[in-house]
């Protein structure tokens, strides 16, 4: 199912409703008023979306897209301004609509799904409160009859057991469900356009398929308009009549969906259609992993089956974590009875939906959290043997880049601090060789030496994960643990950084284990694949058995699930 739906769009074309544009944007030039001066963010925008039509805008990090959005909502950040052009709704400009008027307009006439569902809704205030705010303050609902809708809403958005969940606060919620409930308060007033800014970037692609639906679902039945900001060509091409590439502020390539992502005209449209991973392409770096696979249930396998000739830097046996739940008699198994090795200089990758034990079995080779039973092995050695001094050893042999940008640095860092952080913890080198490390790590992913001064809230997220990606790099270490380190990049960066971790793992001998819900991605970067679900590995074997030659029903659906997987994307 798709966010479009044909049918509906010719029914409002037959009824008169689609030929004047719901929104028209014109011109639309924004401004923003840093310390090194004036940036000009977007220039010279145009777009229009009629009634009931799904409208993407895809480009990379910086490329002014979620800008263009939050220009169109009057949300944007402090220091911006619309410096020309005009937004018109129903032929009305809202450009320069006073802040009492914008109110008005945002949740009755445009909704917002944010990007981050963790940092856009409120830790301390209840599900049910943040959406019936909404509601009571466009007057669609009384204190009499406010909880009712607040069902009503969370019900829509294919959230179970609304009327619990209604009372529960953002962290007893799965990012899945966060997701559903930012849907619900952005849909709650029925507008007639919803903004969907990067709605299910940080989602598994099964979670991400329910999400999509369900935003199809309902905007279809309120014959709302959606422009959908993406960094996903695929989740462009699928749930898009028409698609707008941005680059550097600027449209440079619009036209439908299909037709721009299969025959990209503009050079920078060509780029990013190539710089795709599809689960077509095989392993990112020239010598293509193939090898003999396992057969059978991965959970049945013996220890290091997924070993090699170089020797295993971890080797996990029957690892598992149980938690108990308050006022219930059955505890829960995150981890149940895992077993897998990571090769020297190899990558392995787990998948799975969230909740699968992925990231917990991650945490625990970490040394976060420890595991109810079971072993975990670096270099032939325990972990949980570890004196303090061979603990703080371990720690910089084996480092982490977390999934999420805006939590994993302090935003009261520089840049340049934020980075060098580990290296002075660590006492590596002077002052000056120090700063000189720093610099080259920046080089290494991309980003300019501009960016040492500033802190996390000015860069973008992409840029965020960057910053957290040459962190990790910065004590050189042996196996990185990488949580979603690409999930909130764009298509470009994330080439890159996939590139850089392939160029780095060549270069040092690293090692990797990578946890990722993008099986595209996971087939550029990996050489083996553990598909783990509720807790258990389900299969694994190598990349090249696994997207070839799939065994387990779960893994077929997990691949049957990528968006865009049936298109004739250009290569």
């Amino acid at each position: 199912m798709n966010i479009r739906d044909e049918g509906a769009v010719r029914a409002a074309k037959e009824n008169g409703m689609a030929d004047e544009p719901l929104l028209s944007v014109e011109g639309l030039a924004v401004d923003f008023a840093t310390m090194d001066g004036v940036v000009h963010a977007v220039e010279g925008v145009d777009l229009e979306i009629r009634p009931g039509e799904t409208v993407a805008i895809v480009g990379e990090s910086g490329s002014g897209k979620s800008t263009t959005a939050m220009a169109i909502i009057g949300l944007l950040a402090g220091g911006g301004k619309v410096a020309a052009g005009s937004i018109k709704l129903d032929g009305r400009d809202i450009s320069r609509a006073s802040e009492s008027e914008l109110r008005t307009i945002r949740g009755r006439d445009i909704g917002l799904v944010p990007q981050d569902p963790m940092s856009n809704l409120n830790p301390v205030a209840k599900i049910g409160t943040q959406v019936a705010e909404t509601l009571l303050a466009h007057g669609l609902a009384t204190r009499q009859n406010v909880q009712a809708k607040v069902v009503e809403a969370l019900t829509a958005a294919g959230l179970p057991d609304p009327e619990r969940r209604a009372k529960q606060y953002p962290h007893e919620f799965s990012g899945g469900m966060r997701q559903r409930a930012l849907i619900a308060i952005g849909l709650a007033c029925k507008p007639r356009l919803l903004i969907a800014d990067e709605p299910t970037s940080a989602l598994d692609v099964t979670v991400q398929q329910t999400i999509l639906d369900q935003i199809g679902e309902m905007t279809r039945e309120l014959g709302t308009a959606v422009l959908l900001i993406t960094h996903d060509l695929g989740l462009a091409a699928e749930r898009a009549e028409r698609v707008i590439v941005m680059h550097r502020g600027k449209v440079v390539e619009q036209g439908p969906a299909r037709q721009i992502l299969e025959d990209p005209q503009h050079p920078y449209t060509q780029s990013l259609v190539k710089a795709a991973p599809s689960v077509a392409v095989a392993r990112l770096r020239p010598e293509a992993f193939v090898r003999g696979a396992s057969t059978g249930s991965a959970s049945q396998s013996a220890p290091g089956s997924l070993s090699s000739s170089k020797g295993n830097i971890v080797e996990i046996e029957n690892l598992t974590k149980v938690y108990p739940v308050r006022g219930k008699h059955e505890d829960f198994v995150a981890v149940d009875d895992v077993s897998l090795a990571i090769p020297r200089g190899e990558t392995v990758a787990i998948v799975g939906e969230s909740g699968s034990g992925k990231t917990t079995t991650a945490r625990m080779l970490l040394k976060v959290i420890e595991p109810t039973s079971g072993l975990i092995r670096y270099e032939g050695k325990d972990i949980s043997t570890l004196s303090r001094a061979e603990t703080k050893d371990f720690r910089q042999r084996v480092q982490p880049i977390f999934q999420d940008p805006y939590s994993s640095l302090n935003p009261m860092f520089t840049i340049e601090r934020l980075i060098a952080e580990p290296l002075e913890f660590y006492k590596r080198g002077s002052g000056a060789d120090r700063r000189t490390r720093v610099r080259q790590l920046l080089d290494d992913v991309a980003l300019p030496q501009s960016m040492l001064r500033r802190y996390p809230s000015e860069l973008s997220g992409g840029q965020r994960q960057r910053v957290a990606i040459a962190r990790a790099l910065a004590l050189s270490p042996d196996l990185i643990v990488c949580d979603e380190p690409v999930s909130a990049l764009d298509v470009l960066v994330q080439d890159q950084i996939l590139r850089l971790l392939g160029d780095l793992q060549r270069e040092y001998g690293l090692s990797y284990l990578f946890i990722s819900h993008d099986l595209a991605v996971v087939r550029l970067i990996s050489d083996y694949v553990c598909v783990m679900k509720d807790g258990k590995l389900v299969e694994a074997a190598s990349s090249e058995e696994i997207f070839t030659n799939p065994r387990d029903p779960y893994t077929r659906r997990l691949l049957a699930s990528i968006p865009g997987n049936e298109l004739n994307i250009a290569s």
